[in-house]
């Protein structure tokens, strides 16, 4: 398998896992494509190695890997064509940069899996897969995934895409994304996709987020020459994984107190270190899944369990309500700047309002953002539900997913952020923190890829699905 558009090897974990060969990868990012040499070349340099898509020819690596040519070198293709200039939340900063409307059609990432279908051509896999935001089939009225499968049926695949959503396939995470696979009409005669092992009912968000993807997929009987429904999920399956069975037993990180004693600093939070488990929590089956995943076991010591420092919002995360967003946390911060002025009225201290003492005082409680603008730009995840996405910006503010547990008060480590992923506790990141959480929130979820890599499997042997396969020998996820 060739992983095209990598990043730290999402894909490629969840196909390894379901008993490929990873012969390489193309990825532009350095820190993630020294993450996928790490972790499935042992750090060889050709492997761990930056290249731009644009710059490399499938000869030009096929060589460098040596892999003899290019044309015999590999069966299978997959990967994620950088997903930003698809998805709508970044349309809006496209737009400022160029002054224009339609800004997001010019960007050359959306041209990219041109070039993967490239590699197509001259690599002539047996199968390829496809990932990317469920948008890619709404980009600006216009159906990428149907243009691409219509690209490669005239190569000679038999091509379908869905939407599948992660939180289905064991995911501590409610992720949905477009899925294309194609394989050579010589060996099928239709795609079949993997049948979800877990239930969740997703929240209305989700479903209204597919309609809009739908919106140009679907020809007014219903159907599209290539989109399938994604597979029906039976209620009797496992429930989703909650966030509290992904992450509760993992070493806590109290915030406020060590914000307090000066063991919360500013400066590079680097992942050089690691943390003794402590107590007795239980570990639930996926807890056990990540700690034992064959290749990736993790230790008595947990690496990666940093977060961000944030010293004025710890406070504010403690009083926020599982689910709240920002609005709630802005309410709950001028609260708290109420009281602070109370307390200093009472000392004689009081500033006088709109001074620039005032001022600064509020600035040291409440956030500037406009609640009406940004409503969604905090979240405080629920315990008991798999987590919302995770986004590329975790390592820009944290906001997106702040702990559950007021007792920590803080935003999600590396190493949690990992957890809901479906990420190992023995796959190492490269860079420090900020490029970690870049990483984990562009990669497809590894449990994932292994459900899709499983089916694959099947259909290229001549094999048939008949039910969900379970994750490894230690559990389904719970």
């Amino acid at each position: 398998m060739l992983d095209l558009f990598s990043g730290c090897g999402g894909l490629s974990l969840g196909f390894r896992a379901a008993g490929y060969e990873i012969v390489g990868a193309v990825e532009h990012d350095v820190d993630a494509a020294r993450s996928h040499g790490i972790n499935f070349h042992g750090g060889d340099d050709q492997h761990s190695t930056a290249r731009d898509i644009t710059e490399t020819s499938p000869a030009h690596l096929a060589k460098a890997l040596g892999l003899g040519d290019a044309s015999s070198a590999f069966d299978v293709l997959v990967g994620g064509p950088p997903c930003q200039a698809f998805a709508r939340v970044g349309r809006s900063k496209l737009r400022e940069v160029a002054e224009h409307p339609e800004a997001f059609r010019h960007d050359p990432r959306a041209r990219l899996y041109i070039e993967y279908l490239n590699y197509i051509e001259a690599c002539a896999p047996l199968a390829v897969v496809i990932e990317n935001v469920p948008d890619m089939l709404n980009h600006g009225g216009h159906n990428l995934a149907e243009e691409i499968a219509e690209i490669l049926a005239a190569k000679g695949y038999v091509v379908r895409y869905t939407l599948l959503n992660a939180a289905f396939y064991g995911v501590p995470q409610m992720r949905e994304r477009m899925i294309l696979v194609a394989i050579r009409s010589e060996i099928a005669h239709d795609v079949e996709f993997p049948a979800p092992s877990h239930w969740i009912e997703l929240p209305p968000g989700y479903t209204g987020s597919r309609a809009v993807a739908l919106k140009f997929a679907l020809s007014p009987d219903g159907t599209a020459s290539s989109y399938r429904s994604p597979p029906d999920a039976d209620e009797g399956l496992p429930a989703a994984v909650t966030t509290k069975e992904a992450i509760g037993d993992l070493p806590e990180i109290r915030a406020r107190e060590q914000l307090e004693s000066g063991e919360l600093r500013r400066g590079a939070r680097r992942l050089d270190g690691a943390i003794a488990y402590v107590g007795h929590k239980r570990q639930t089956d996926y807890a056990r899944l990540m700690r034992r995943w064959p290749g990736y076991e993790g230790t008595a010591m947990v690496r990666d369990q940093v977060i961000r420092y944030l010293p004025r919002d710890y406070r504010i995360f403690a009083g926020m309500q599982p689910g709240d967003q920002y609005p709630e946390a802005r309410r709950y911060a001028h609260s708290l700047f109420e009281e602070e002025l109370e307390r200093l009225d009472q000392e004689g201290a009081r500033p006088a309002e709109g001074s620039p003492e005032w001022a600064m005082l509020k600035a040291n409680f409440v956030p500037p953002y406009d609640d009406g603008k940004f409503p969604n730009k905090w979240r405080k995840m629920e315990a008991s539900t798999p987590a919302r996405t995770l986004l590329a910006h975790l390592g820009k503010d944290g906001y997106s997913h702040i702990h559950y547990d007021s007792d920590q008060a803080r935003p999600i480590s590396v190493r949690e952020a990992a957890r809901l992923q479906s990420f190992p506790d023995g796959f190492r990141f490269a860079g420090t923190m900020n490029p970690a959480f870049r990483q984990i929130g562009n990669a497809v979820p590894p449990l994932l890829a292994k459900a899709i890599a499983e089916s694959l499997g099947r259909q290229l042997k001549g094999e048939h699905e008949l039910e969900a396969m379970p994750l490894f020998a230690t559990g389904t996820g719970r």
